[in-house]
């Protein structure tokens, strides 16, 4: 009995090892496959606009009507994104926005991925409709 409570212990410990090391790199770090994605659709008017008549049949109950993260319908205890942040609108790359749709965003995924719902330049064009939303400094 004793041999199987120390490998469960030593097995946990690792488990407790590898966990505190990878998460909190995945966080800083964001997802380095899909930061080097590319944009493959043209932030021309007609995306824009496409991307804009999308988010406001899936996006806007929770990131709300103007892109803020106030949306009335935003789940609780969550805090969507304010898409409009010029900080936020810098640092993040096209691929990485593109990745957050088509997946959802990790931690909890309180936004679930639209992956089932949308089509690859359905969510392009949301990358560019969000990517009109940047305040005219950081553009």
């Amino acid at each position: 009995m004793r041999s199987s409570s120390g490998s469960l212990i030593v097995f946990l410990a690792i488990i407790l090892i590898v966990f505190v090391a990878v998460v909190p790199q995945g966080q800083s770090n964001g997802d380095p496959p899909a930061k080097t994605l590319k944009n493959p659709v043209t932030a021309s008017a007609k995306s824009v606009a496409a991307g804009q008549q999308l988010y406001q049949k899936y996006c806007k109950f929770c990131h709300g009507d103007s892109a803020k993260g106030d949306g009335v319908q935003a789940p609780s205890g969550s805090h969507p994104r304010n898409l409009t942040d010029e900080t936020w609108q810098k640092k993040v790359t096209d691929g990485e926005i593109f990745a957050s749709i088509r997946d959802g965003v990790a931690p909890k995924f309180q936004m679930k991925g639209f992956r089932s719902k949308l089509t690859p330049q359905e969510m392009w064009h949301l990358v560019n409709y969000v990517r009109s939303l940047a305040p005219q400094s950081s553009r």
